[in-house]
């Protein structure tokens, strides 16, 4: 199977959303310490918001380049093949026969990036094609459907078959 990779707008949108997710956590943390930590002067409180603090902003700068040089999919007339993970790398396989829906998602940062997501359904779940460019996610959302199309027309064919082989 060839593996495609993402493009630069990819990491750029992770940096994006590790950013306002970063900033979010950072304010519940002043939060907390505003209210609570330092009105109360818990010392280790202080050195807990300080050590979430720094390990948050760590995360927010490493985290998407991990993210985006481990991210590969792969799509053959078989199967969708996705590797993704940070600290742990996940592979899902999904053989393309079970896919029971077919979603395309752009959120308001994926849109300011110019980039959208694939997600398919099967009865197992849901997996999701992530951060690939506009237009490849349109490619990909038409080719699976096409290919979805084409056996759902091969079952209904092998099942008029079985039906008049038994008469």
């Amino acid at each position: 199977m060839v593996y495609e990779r993402l493009s630069k707008n990819a990491l750029r949108c992770m940096y994006a959303a590790g950013a306002v997710t970063g900033v979010i956590l950072l304010a519940i943390i002043g939060a907390v310490d505003y209210f609570w930590v330092f009105p109360k002067d818990i010392v280790i409180g202080k050195w807990l918001s300080f050590g979430a603090a720094l390990l948050i902003l760590f995360d927010v700068c490493v985290s998407p380049w991990f993210r985006f040089y481990r991210y590969r999919y792969g799509i053959n007339e078989e199967c969708i093949d996705i590797q993704e993970g940070y600290l742990f790398v996940k592979r899902h396989i999904v053989p393309i026969e079970r896919l029971h829906k077919l979603e395309m998602r752009i959120g308001p940062l994926d849109r300011a990036f110019g980039v959208a997501k694939v997600i398919v359904t099967t009865a197992g779940g849901d997996v999701t094609i992530a951060f690939l460019d506009t237009e490849r996610a349109e490619r990909i959302a038409e080719a699976l459907k096409k290919r979805i199309n084409e056996i759902v027309a091969e079952q209904r064919e092998e099942r008029r078959e079985m039906g008049h082989g038994r008469k």
